[in-house]
């Protein structure tokens, strides 16, 4: 159920360097969360034409989403961890990184043929 997708500018560096990149969110995502690893989903979106503060350079876009709430703590540390990972992986400078944090109702989330 939970989820963190990464939209950049950046072109996508090496297959096995993306692979290791979302392991490593998809680790540290279930670790922020408390929740199983067996439930998060990431995805990976490089070469997006993107703009922000009216340059092209280079610039990423995260969603994180989940069930149940994401309090400001958790959403503080994630927000460091994981605009450190980008800029070390994809060379973004994290000025240059927006997260958005989104809680979803169960209801609203379906896997499996049903919701949560």
């Amino acid at each position: 159920m939970p989820l963190i997708k990464v939209q950049t500018s950046v072109a996508a560096p090496a297959q096995d360097s993306v692979e290791s990149l979302l392991k490593q969110l998809s680790s540290s995502l279930a670790k922020q969360l408390g929740k199983p690893e067996s439930y998060v989903i990431t995805a990976f979106e490089p070469g997006v034409a993107m703009t922000f503060a009216g340059t092209t350079d280079p610039v990423c876009y995260i969603e994180i989403k989940s069930v149940g709430s994401i309090n400001p703590t958790q959403t503080k540390a994630m927000s460091q961890e994981f605009c450190q990972t980008i800029a070390q992986a994809l060379g973004v400078p994290t000025n240059r990184i927006y997260i958005e944090f989104a809680d979803a109702k169960g209801s609203m989330w379906g896997w499996n043929g049903s919701t949560f």
